[in-house]
């Protein structure tokens, strides 16, 4: 009988690939967390900021990784979340496209970061380089310890595997609590007085808190360093979550533990010139050297356990522009799946750093991407919360203004620390996503449903909010929201032209192809096709429209239906819109005429468009004749053509008002006019206003024509009695005039 194999045991017990618990996770976490920063650079914090300062550093760096282990925590919990940690959360989230590019960058932060560790793990062997310059004749180079110290973790990780790396981590977190511990059980530096400790006692000429935050944020990157276990976890919805929260909380406490110790034991002055202080204060200060190497060594396992399971992952989706790369990197060993090409590559890239000896340069970029990293993770919580899409179920919640606040400050605190680093960050990003795009067969479709659901969500949280306000609606707010309902679209392009200009900027428009016949399986998918073709009519043209079909036996039962739709601003629609052509039967006006009958009951405002080869000729030229007869309509008329000069169309335009009045009210609505002109509440200048008397009907179509044939648009008012009385005559009149809009308004607006 075969025994059973490592894998076969993992597929019966249920684990997947190592088959690691809560304890790996949290301990990759704290043992980074809790890494050489806290041993070098805490006691230059307090002594440049005092306590204080130092409390608030602390505070700051939580206000970015608490957000993030929640964020983290919750999307963990609604998927099943494979090998790649915290790419593969973003990639599944974000899409693989913009995912790759943060993974390729947090990859690099994690690989370059192992060097960074184990370059302040030679720190730890400065107090022997007196001894070994004595001894050998030779000073003391750090990369003595550092190169060798690299080679031989990555060869035990590349032949040992992950199994070994955690057993390891058992060891070094056992050795950093003792340190800890001795640490605390210190006294204070000879000579100095606890009581005299202040709060906010700092050196003189000490460095900005801005700069001294940049230095120790580093300290408080480490609690997303478990999620790269993600593959090896039994149960990562468990694991990821309580190991992660658990070792950011642990960590921030040990961190306010520590400021507290230090500025209850030295001055700020020693604090801030010995980074070594801590040897000083600890109650045996050889154990602090061994914390220190304990510390990076630790910190460097966490990374080049991650860093290769990143990579992998990324190779595995073929993100990597080369896809012999991907192939190679892709491919683990045994019947766990160890990264082992992965970790060849990331020890290469790790000893490089290590060679070059200054990762200054390096280590302020990658804290940006780290930042980058955890932004996106706050803004995917943010996302999926306020999109609230169905699919998103996850076990555990945080909530959506906590990862709001995640995202926003990582992005303000990147700009902060350095500028120009955050920027080249951004830059580098941008090119990855350019070089990983173009060869990339991944998608972003789950971006895209993300923002399509949190776009949703706030659509129809503006829409309850207007249609409650819309009851107490003044005047002065009027703006038209038109809806149009059209059987002839295709073969003109006038009137959704016009309708486009109109909910530009200032309006709304909704455009309904009409379909006759009676809704049916076959119709219906008739008018899918329709849409589509509406969609394409307008792609590419700065559509301002809501654009869909609407199928019905006639034109008035489709506007029955349609007039009782909510407007697409959220309020209901105010405006209805017809046209004709010159050229269309007389048949279609008395359908327009009976429309408009129709529509007057719901107390819309009407738009009736006439128009034929004109096309709006230069869009130069928009003349509006106020009459008699329109007191009700004037406003109306007037804002219509302040409209449509808004738009970038009709740009250099003039509207030119001719009010064609009795004799004996000339004088009165002059008044009126320049009133209202000098008070800012018309757009027009005085000398684009005709004013002419006439008393007689056919004197005022001869005016008309004579004054307008050359107008781009006219603009006219008619009321309900004009309507019935000469029905289709109405809007057949003024022949010469090229294009000509038809307004009635439903009631009077008062214009502010």
């Amino acid at each position: 009988m075969t025994p059973p194999t490592e894998h076969s045991v993992a597929a019966q017990n249920g684990t997947r690939g190592h088959g690691f618990g809560v304890l790996p996770v949290f301990l990759a976490g704290i043992s980074t967390i809790l890494g050489a920063v806290m041993f070098l650079r805490f006691g230059y914090a307090v002594g440049h900021v005092g306590w204080l300062g130092a409390m608030l550093i602390i505070l700051l760096g939580h206000m970015v990784t608490i957000p993030t282990a929640l964020a983290l925590a919750e999307i963990a919990t609604n998927r099943k979340v494979e090998g790649g940690g915290e790419y593969f959360i973003i990639s599944r989230s974000f899409g693989t496209s913009i995912g790759s590019v943060i993974g390729v960058s947090l990859y690099l932060s994690q690989a370059i970061s192992v060097a960074f560790y184990m370059i302040a793990f030679a720190e730890a062997f400065q107090p022997l380089a007196p001894a070994f310059e004595a001894y050998t004749g030779f000073a003391m180079d750090p990369r003595f310890i550092s190169f060798p110290a690299t080679l031989g973790l990555v060869a035990i990780i590349i032949f040992k595997g992950a199994s070994m790396g955690v057993r390891m981590l058992y060891v070094v977190a056992a050795t950093l609590a003792a340190a800890l511990v001795m640490f605390f059980l210190g006294s204070p530096v000879e000579g100095f007085d606890p009581s005299m400790a202040s709060i906010s006692g700092t050196v003189p000429n000490p460095d900005p808190l801005v700069l001294v935050f940049a230095i120790v944020f580093p300290a408080f990157t480490g609690m997303t360093a478990g999620v790269g276990l993600s593959g090896d976890l039994a149960n990562p919805r468990k694991s990821i979550p309580t190991g992660t929260i658990a070792a950011t909380l642990v960590g921030m406490a040990v961190y306010t533990a520590i400021v507290t110790k230090l500025v209850l034991s030295a001055g700020p002055v020693e604090l801030a010139s010995d980074q070594l202080i801590m040897v000083q204060i600890s109650a045996w200060g050889p154990i602090i050297l061994v914390g220190l190497g304990a510390a990076t060594i630790s910190s460097a396992i966490g990374s080049i356990l991650v860093a290769p399971r990143t990579i992998q992952a990324l190779s595995v989706d073929a993100s990597l522009p080369i896809g012999r790369l991907n192939k190679w990197l892709a491919t683990g060993e045994g019947a766990v799946n160890e990264p082992r090409r992965a970790t060849l590559a990331t020890g290469g890239i790790a000893l490089f750093v290590v060679l070059l000896g200054d990762v200054n340069f390096v280590a302020r970029l990658i804290s940006m991407f780290f930042m980058v990293t955890y932004g996106s993770l706050c803004a995917i919580s943010f996302l999926e919360s306020f999109a609230s899409r169905p699919s998103y179920r996850p076990s555990f919640r945080s909530r959506w203004y906590i990862s709001l606040f995640g995202a926003m400050i990582c992005l303000f605190l990147m700009f902060q620390m350095d500028p120009l680093f955050a920027i080249l960050a951004l830059l580098v990003m941008a090119a990855l996503y350019l070089v990983i795009a173009r060869s990339s067969t991944g998608s972003g479709h789950d971006l895209a449903d993300m923002f399509e659901g949190a776009m949703s969500q706030l659509t129809r949280y503006m829409h309850v909010k207007l249609q409650v306000r819309s009851g107490h609606e003044v005047d002065r707010d009027w703006r038209p929201s038109v809806i149009m309902v059209n059987e002839r679209t295709f073969d003109r392009r006038a009137p959704l032209q016009l309708l486009r200009w109109i909910a530009h900027r200032y309006g709304f428009g909704t455009y309904l192809h009409f379909i006759p016949g009676v809704l049916n399986r076959d119709t219906y998918l008739e008018s899918v096709r329709q849409r589509d073709r509406l969609l394409e009519l307008v792609e590419g043209k700065d559509n301002t429209l809501f654009m869909d079909t609407i199928v019905s036996p006639s034109m008035i039962s489709a506007l029955a239906q349609s007039l009782q739709l909510p407007g697409v601003s959220g309020i209901a629609n105010n405006s209805i819109m017809f046209e004709f052509s010159i050229h269309d039967e007389r048949d279609v006006v008395t359908e327009i005429v009976e429309s408009a009958t129709f529509s007057a009951a719901t107390n819309m405002s009407q738009l009736v468009l006439r128009h034929g080869d004109h096309f709006y000729g230069d869009q130069k030229r928009i003349h509006i004749w106020l009459t008699w007869n329109d007191d009700t309509n004037a406003n109306v008329m007037i804002l219509l053509g302040y409209i449509l000069m808004g738009h970038k169309d009709w740009d250099d335009s003039e509207i030119s008002v001719f009010a064609a009045l009795p004799k004996n009210q000339i004088v009165e609505q002059r008044q009126e006019i320049e009133q209202l002109i000098d008070e800012g509440r018309l757009p027009i200048s005085e000398k684009n206003i005709t004013y002419l008397a006439t008393d007689d009907r056919i004197e005022f179509l001869d005016l008309v024509a004579s004054r307008s044939a050359d107008a781009d648009l006219s603009i006219i008012g008619f009321d309900g009695d004009g309507l019935a009385e000469r029905g289709e005559d109405l809007f057949l009149n003024h022949p010469a005039l090229p294009c000509v809009l038809f307004v009635r308004a439903a009631q009077e607006i008062q214009m502010e």
